[in-house]
C-alpha cells in the first residue's frame, strides 16, 4: 500500500465520521460525543501527513502512533 493510497483510505475515514456525526442525536450528549468524535477522526490524516514530513525514524513513529490512538478512540466509541 503506498502513501498516495493511505492519505485516500484515511480521508475516507473521516468522511464516514462525519457522517456518523452528522447522524447523532441533537442532544447534549450528541453533540459532545460527536465532537469529540470528529476531533479524533480528523486528527488522524492529519498525524498520518505530519508523520509524512517527520525530521527522523523516531518522530516519524510517535506521529503514526499518535494517529493510531486517534483510531482506537474512534473506534471505541463507534463500533462497527
Amino acid at each position: 500500500m503506498d502513501t498516495r493510497e493511505v492519505s485516500e483510505r484515511l480521508l475516507d475515514y473521516g468522511v464516514r465520521a462525519i457522517r456518523v456525526v452528522e447522524s447523532m442525536p441533537r442532544t447534549l450528549v450528541g453533540r459532545r460525543i460527536g465532537d469529540q468524535l470528529l476531533r479524533s477522526s480528523i486528527s488522524v490524516g492529519a498525524n498520518y501527513e505530519e508523520a509524512q514530513g517527520a525530521e527522523s525514524r523516531e518522530d516519524f513513529v510517535h506521529k503514526l502512533q499518535v494517529a493510531l490512538k486517534e483510531v482506537r478512540e474512534f473506534e471505541l466509541l463507534v463500533p462497527e
